[in-house]
């Protein structure tokens, strides 16, 4: 009854004015006694961890019951206030403290709220709704802020919520990253392997949809969740850095620099998609076409913005994060591993290079269409479009390479070279009219003519066996400068001095790549020192035949290669005197098992003398048949007489140690010399033809310097007395020409008994 009064008095605007107040007040104490309570309940939940869960949900309800009643309150008061305009005054005051109750609900609403969000965080975190969990966590984070703003704020209280806050979002971000770890996971070569195609293969990389390790099954859309969860707590560009890295070392970067690797993609329910490297056992090229790199970079990129990237994390797809972190280092290894390498090395093949630029064009507009690419990114189109630019330095490099391709092949593939052997010199266009000024000037001047001309032999190379890659190395270096004819100074000048490091590239690396087989195989040293000859030969007009035809300040005589003969051609000789110590050595090693030619009665002894013997001239002969048709033949002659001038002079050396010769060792010994003496001329086939070799055979003494000497010790070992005093003829015989005195003496008391007739002999021997 006392209600319906109350309200029919505050409609015709005679409410007392005393109910009012009394209410506001008893409503302030309520608000006071409320706040004291939440604050303290606050308190003991995350200040001093008290478990109070039931009473502050009681509470919760206080302060909405309360808030409410405020609301009525509220709007009672306002209307009160618009209809009684005489209690202006006394109703301001009473205004200024339902404002400041009103000040202190709102306080408590973002308490209230805080609480709330946090509640709903530790659910939605252990339900693993992450995205929920991360904006309750923001929410409260929100609710912190605003506390922090009214100057009123209870400090320890707002410090024990700022803790908290800060020690759920690390362990949200500890969850998150937990998921990550188990959503993408990486398999990777160990770092103690060696680098290289092989280790690449053992690289995986698997998007899970596996189990859980409380075996649910995770929902579909589980990695999704996590990414925006990690991109609201700010995390997300940390963790997609990391991965693009890896996913640049161990899979992007190795698809364009090894031709032998492709990408397999494995989509299984229950396991998810892996991504893995694999070896295509048919591809045997260096590097692979720009075309199959597009094409295996794109499986790859559409495969992980399928089940990773195509997420909008605000205004922006995660495939474009990822596109920005690793497009610049993508392209340029792109560029220096695969269109490098691509560019033509003629300019015929320029015109078809069109294709290569319009599969760059499909391929960065692929990548638009994925979002990895933003705007006009065309690096890379960019360096395609630009291929003159590059043909040079590219034809220069590939020059290069190929000539280091034909030193480092094998050298026992040969072609024959004939005096008739010319190389196959391009024609070139007519001289500039400066350059046919140039000549007639020099003609007028050269008014003299010498009246003895050189042979028409002259200048040509005997006739001889050199490597067909040597050849193909002397064409390629032509090859070179016809391409240099009528290109720009630069690239004249570019081309001109790659074909100089050509030559001084093969001065240097074939000694050192060859360098075992060129002492151990007799031919191959033969054949380098051959090669080395034929270059020398070729390099010393190679110049004055093209320098007319290039641009200055090549054609003013910069244009010469004659400054490397002299290396060309003591290379060569070098590594044939080394072959020859080689062979040198051997044959003194296979005398030393003739144990010094003594006592050769010795059935035993003697026939160690007699095979050293025969392995030195067995050993000769197999040098002739390796050498013949390959060296010069005055080179052969004067190498097989170097040798046998060796075996010849150790073999008198040791004769002419002994002491005592008896007459059975005498005919041993005459045996054994006689040997050499009907054999070695033998080894002198220069020629496949043998009736040609007879002139050689026929000539030994002019290349093998011991040769008489030997023969004299021969007759010596079967003369008597007399016919030794007869060859010394008073120091005037053929004996005295290879002998000393002290020598022929020793010979005489090592093979006679001492008599009055061998002190005769010795006598007349002075």
């Amino acid at each position: 009854m006392a209600s319906f009064v109350t309200e029919v008095l505050a409609s015709s605007g005679k409410l007392e004015k005393e109910d009012l107040s009394g209410k506001i007040s008893k409503m302030s104490r309520k608000v006071e006694d409320t706040k004291e309570e939440v604050c303290d309940m606050i308190n003991k939940r995350y200040n001093d961890f008290l478990p109070s869960l039931q009473s502050s949900e009681e509470l919760m309800l206080q302060v909405d019951a309360v808030s409410k009643e405020m609301d009525t309150l509220k709007n009672c008061i306002e209307n009160e206030v618009q209809n009684v305009h005489v209690a202006v005054a006394e109703y301001t005051k009473l205004k200024q403290q339902l404002e400041k109750n009103t000040v202190i609900i709102t306080m408590l609403g973002h308490l209230k709220e805080f609480h709330s969000a946090m509640e709903e965080f530790n659910k939605a975190l252990l339900e693993k709704k992450y995205v929920d969990a991360a904006n309750r966590l923001e929410r409260a984070r929100n609710s912190v802020g605003s506390l922090k703003r009214w100057k009123t704020s209870e400090l320890p209280l707002l410090s024990a919520l700022s803790s908290e806050l800060t020690v759920q979002r690390e362990n949200l971000i500890y969850h998150l990253g937990d998921e990550w770890k188990r959503l993408v996971i990486w398999k990777l070569p160990s770092t103690k392997e060696p680098a290289g195609e092989m280790s690449f293969l053992k690289v995986e990389l698997k998007l899970s949809s596996a189990c859980s390790k409380d075996g649910e099954l995770k929902p579909p859309t589980l990695l999704s969740s996590v990414l925006q969860a990690l991109a609201i707590q700010g995390d997300l560009q940390h963790k997609i850095k990391l991965f693009s890295q890896v996913l640049l070392k161990n899979i992007l970067k190795p698809l364009v620099m090894y031709a032998s690797l492709s990408v397999r993609v494995t989509e299984q329910q229950s396991e998810g998609t892996t991504l893995a490297l694999q070896c295509l056992e048919e591809s045997d090229k260096e590097r692979c076409a720009p075309s199959k790199v597009y094409n295996k970079l794109l499986l790859v990129l559409k495969t992980l913005h399928s089940h990773l990237l195509d997420v909008s994390i605000g205004d922006k797809k995660l495939s474009a994060i990822l596109g920005e972190l690793i497009w610049e280092e993508m392209s340029h290894t792109i560029i220096h591993e695969c269109l490098v390498h691509s560019i033509p090395t003629n300019s015929s093949q320029l015109e078809k290079y069109n294709t290569v630029i319009k599969e760059t064009e499909e391929f960065e507009k692929s990548l638009k269409e994925l979002e990895y690419l933003q705007g006009d990114s065309t690096d890379l189109l960019k360096y395609a479009r630009d291929v003159n630019c590059h043909f040079a330095s590219k034809k220069c490099k590939d020059v290069i390479v190929a000539a280091r391709k034909l030193m480092t092949s094998k050298m026992h593939n040969t072609v024959k070279i004939t005096p008739d052997s010319k190389l196959r010199l391009p024609k070139l266009p007519a001289p500039s009219s400066e350059g046919k000024v140039k000549q007639e000037i020099l003609k007028e001047e050269v008014t003299m003519e010498n009246s003895k001309q050189l042979s028409a032999w002259s200048l040509r190379l005997p006739a001889c066996r050199i490597s067909e890659s040597v050849q193909q190395l002397m064409e390629l270096a032509l090859d070179t400068l016809c391409e240099a004819v009528g290109s720009s100074t630069q690239s004249a000048l570019q081309l001109f001095f790659t074909v100089r490091n050509i030559f001084q590239l093969f001065y240097d690396v074939v000694p050192t790549y060859h360098k075992e087989n060129l002492l151990k195989f007799p031919h191959l040293a033969a054949i380098q020192h051959n090669n080395c000859m034929y270059l020398a030969h070729h390099l010393l007009t190679l110049g004055h035949h093209f320098r007319n035809h290039l641009p200055q300040p090549l054609s003013e005589g910069v244009a010469t290669f004659v400054d490397m003969v002299p290396g060309f051609r003591k290379l060569g000789a070098q590594c044939f005197l080394a072959q020859l110590n080689v062979q040198r050595a051997e044959l003194l090693e296979r005398l030393s098992t003739a144990h010094n030619f003594c006592n050769l009665d010795d059935e035993d002894n003697y026939t160690a003398a007699s095979k050293a013997v025969r392995q030195v001239i067995h050993q000769l002969k197999q040098l002739g048949t390796v050498w013949q048709d390959v060296l010069p033949v005055s080179i052969y002659c004067k190498a097989m007489g170097n040798l046998l001038n060796t075996a010849i002079t150790e073999v008198t050396a040791k004769i002419m140690m002994l002491e005592d010769i008896s007459s059975e060792d005498g005919n041993h010994l005459q045996t054994l010399c006689q040997t050499i003496i009907d054999e070695g001329p033998l080894v002198f086939i220069p020629l496949a033809e043998e009736k040609k070799n007879k002139k050689y055979q026929e000539e030994v003494p002019l290349y093998v310097k011991k040769w008489g000497t030997f023969k004299e010790l021969v007759i010596v070992l079967q003369a008597n007395l007399q016919e030794i005093v007869d060859r010394w003829a008073d120091s005037k015989g053929p004996l005295a020409m290879e002998f000393s005195s002290s020598e022929v003496k020793s010979l005489i008391r090592a093979l006679f008994q001492n008599t009055e007739r061998r002190a005769a002999a010795l006598a007349k021997i002075k």
